[in-house]
């Protein structure tokens, strides 16, 4: 890495190509969120959660709160999945008490023949613009992650019309299985849609993209192949490797997508994200030095009392293990298995970052 573009503290990126470390670093998923109180004043003085990722300036305020509180090892972009669709014409609002919501759901075939991918540089200049201020705001203290939605994900939305957490997935099971033609129409035109999306936040400052795939877990072993890894492979073999004379890793997560793990794998990702239902000492075995991997503490332990929080963060660490090889070598990031929970004591949030950081110290000095 080149020492004008490098970050200060680059463990994150060093972990993620399994460079040596002096220890595992440490980000979480939603870490600019509703269980900071700070947060929530931000986005009151933004009036919705939709003009809040809307205004680039407020956007950065909101990133930057938690690394203010916490020793995190990376900010990660404050938007939300939803822009691409709602860039696509699909009308996004947010419903209270009910979450995002589509005026135009994709059911009808002349609407999803007409679907086609929206200019990130136009129709996301928003979030372009705070991807640029949150590097210039950070001063290349820690590596900013951009990310996107993946294929699958945003369409269950964009089928749905809503939450796909609040439905069966029948409407876009249905289409899946009576219709798979529309169903890859709309996948090939937001594979392109992320693929750009995701090079347009590479080219404005993004030093790491993730991609989220919350609900590949609901599909069949079959059914995940064909309509959302293949997908993620697609975006993964399109993504601008390399920018500022950098590597630009790439993250992609499944929630649910263990026994997927080496498939995810072999996709040209840097890394594979676990939710906590997978062991990661078992994953580490199973992908070998193919790709880093982070995760993966189930967000519930951080309601526990703050010497437990600690003992999970440790068990965590140990799971990964050294398997008589030099755990410098880094390879994991530390991370929650989903996002925080709005509900979540700030200062349980300290005590993990702080346990990775000092347990994690101790592990490698012992090496």
């Amino acid at each position: 890495m080149s020492p004008s573009s490098r970050p200060k503290n680059d463990t994150f990126l060093r972990a993620l190509l399994r460079e040596p470390v002096d220890y595992t670093p440490v980000w979480l998923m939603r870490q600019a969120g509703r269980y900071l109180p700070e947060y929530n004043e931000t986005r009151r003085r933004a009036g919705s959660f939709l003009q809040l990722c809307k205004n680039p300036q407020l956007a950065c305020e909101v990133t930057l709160q938690p690394l203010s509180r916490f020793e995190l090892d990376a900010a990660i972009l404050f938007s939300d999945i939803l822009t691409v669709p709602d860039a696509m014409g699909l009308g996004l609002y947010f419903a209270e008490g009910e979450g995002p919501r589509f005026e135009r759901p994709l059911r009808e075939e002349w609407a999803i023949r007409d679907l086609s991918a929206p200019d990130p540089n136009v129709h996301l200049r928003y979030v372009m613009d705070a991807v640029a201020e949150i590097r210039r705001a950070l001063g290349n203290s820690v590596p900013l992650i951009g990310f996107s939605g993946s294929p699958w994900t945003l369409a269950s939305y964009m089928v749905e019309g809503g939450s796909g957490s609040a439905t069966d997935y029948r409407t876009i099971k249905t289409m899946l299985y009576d219709r798979p033609d529309l169903l890859h129409r709309i996948l090939e035109v937001t594979a392109t849609s992320v693929t750009d999306y995701l090079n347009a936040q590479i080219e404005s400052g993004a030093q790491a993209v993730m991609i989220f795939d919350s609900w590949g877990g609901v599909l069949s072993h079959a059914a995940y192949r064909e309509f959302s890894l293949g997908y993620m492979q697609r975006i993964v073999a399109g993504l601008r490797r390399e920018h500022e004379g950098e590597r630009v890793p790439c993250i992609v997560f499944t929630k649910g997508g263990g026994q997927w793990l080496e498939a995810i794998a072999d996709i040209g990702c840097d890394a594979v994200g676990l939710d906590w239902t997978t062991d990661l000492g078992e994953a580490r075995r199973r992908v070998g030095s193919r790709v880093a991997l982070q995760g993966n503490l189930d967000p519930m332990a951080l309601f526990a009392s703050p010497e437990k929080v600690a003992v999970e963060a440790r068990r965590v660490l140990d799971s990964f293990g050294t398997d008589g090889e030099d755990r410098n070598s880094g390879g994991h990031v530390f991370n929650l298995g989903h996002g925080i929970s709005q509900f979540t004591p700030p200062e349980n949030v300290k005590v993990l970052v702080d346990t990775v950081h000092s347990h994690s110290r101790r592990g490698f000095a012992r090496v």
